[in-house]
């Protein structure tokens, strides 16, 4: 999936949470994410090291779909969207979380769908 395509899929299911997401479209839609916060951060820095009102939205806007993008990628190794729940223990359970985003997809169908590839 190209950078684009990925962008227009992150949007378009805004908050599906069914169905499965290739490596590509999730790594594509954070890069793409992490660039426009970057390019927010600079034309609207906050005060005394606070982020600003911008920024917030933005962590807003993007806080579903990229909770749907990773259920989806989650579902694409044959994994449960439950376990986005690894993500309120600090740096061990982004670790697991980055090990379990990293896997290649399984292979054929799964009881979250057809494969993407």
């Amino acid at each position: 999936m190209s950078f684009g395509q990925a962008i227009k899929s992150f949007w378009a299911k805004y908050a599906t949470f069914s169905g499965r997401a290739r490596r590509s479209e999730y790594w594509f839609a954070w890069l793409f994410v992490a660039l426009v916060a970057s390019g927010v951060a600079i034309l609207f820095p906050g005060h005394d090291g606070d982020a600003s009102a911008q920024s917030d939205l933005w962590s807003l806007a993007t806080l579903i779909p990229g909770l749907a993008i990773g259920a989806r990628r989650l579902h694409d190794t044959g994994r449960s969207a439950k376990n986005l729940w690894w993500l309120l223990l600090p740096i061990v359970g982004w670790i697991i979380l980055l090990v379990y985003v990293l896997e290649d997809s399984k292979p054929g169908a799964n009881e979250y769908g057809e494969p993407v590839k």
